[in-house]
């Protein structure tokens, strides 16, 4: 009885406390979905980590959407920070695509205004209290560019850290491919399957035999030597590989593997502390190189 009267006691004692302790709020990771009170309150809570998500406006085949790397890298994300909480800027897709300007719905802008643009937002991220921006990559013309981006934050001295996070779609134990992994590149079966599971609504599969996806071949250089048109030169349409044969199957192994990776990488940026103290040193350094020490 006495045991009892305790446990009775204890269980009332807790409720009450939990009653009288504020639930932490939900907050969105969605920047522009944010008050501004909220957007401090978030800062805190991702550590000032935030993700930059970045797609492009390009052809996708006959049968996706044109913004179907931005749709598919925000899905990605926006599942990872439910996982791990970080903040989200809106959509941007101001990248790398001049290979597809002949292609109709295409949005290409100069390498000076791609730079530029991408500068002053991280600055801009930066400047609210973002001193970790991750920029998570969903298209693979910026594959060089955003590197590149990245190494160029030594030039000038910046409070804030860049990461670049690129495509996380393949692994082990990933479900067998219908076609040919040499040409699955570009809206065929691997994106494709993706798109199936982020938006499946704007997804046409019974338009993806309309045209070609096939490697054209149409110009021959030895491996190692590279050329701003070997992507024209091999697949005009902007289609490289098989639609038609994507599957959910596989788009939701290449969607959780690709979740997985981005919870895995807000993970380590939160817990890096080297990477600014050594930016840092670097650009005292950089002023003085004939005191570094050797």
């Amino acid at each position: 009885m006495y045991k009892s009267l305790l446990f009775s006691m204890s269980v009332l004692s807790a409720s009450i406390l939990s009653a009288q302790t504020p639930a932490q709020p939900k907050l969105s990771v969605r920047w522009e979905e944010l008050s501004a009170d909220e957007f401090r309150d978030a800062i805190a809570r991702a550590q000032g980590t935030c993700l930059l998500p970045i797609g492009i406006m390009e052809k996708h085949g006959p049968h996706l959407p044109l913004g179907n790397d931005l749709l598919n890298v925000r899905y990605a994300v926006l599942n990872a920070t439910q996982q791990e909480y970080a903040i989200v800027f809106p959509e941007y897709y101001f990248g790398q695509i001049a290979e597809a300007k002949q292609q109709p719905g295409t949005v290409a802008y100069s390498r000076r205004l791609q730079l530029e643009l991408l500068q002053e937002t991280t600055d801009e991220m930066a400047r609210n209290g973002c001193k970790k921006v991750i920029i998570a990559n969903g298209h693979g013309g910026n594959n060089s560019l955003l590197p590149y981006f990245a190494q160029t934050q030594l030039d000038t001295p910046h409070d804030y850290v860049v990461y670049v996070v690129g495509i996380m779609r393949s692994g082990q134990g990933e479900p067998k491919h219908k076609s040919d992994p040499a040409t699955d590149m570009h809206a065929g079966e691997s994106e494709t399957s993706v798109s199936l599971i982020a938006r499946p609504d704007l997804v046409h599969l019974d338009r993806a035999r309309q045209e070609s996806g096939a490697d054209q071949a149409r110009v021959q250089l030895p491996q190692g030597v590279y050329t701003g048109i070997w992507w024209y030169a091999r697949f005009p349409n902007h289609y490289a590989g098989e639609g038609a044969v994507a599957s959910r199957e596989l788009g939701e192994f290449e969607a959780k593997t690709w979740i997985d990776g981005l919870v895995r990488a807000i993970r380590a940026v939160k817990a890096d502390k080297e990477s600014l103290r050594l930016q840092n040193q670097f650009y005292e350094q950089s002023r003085h190189p004939l005191e570094t020490p050797q």
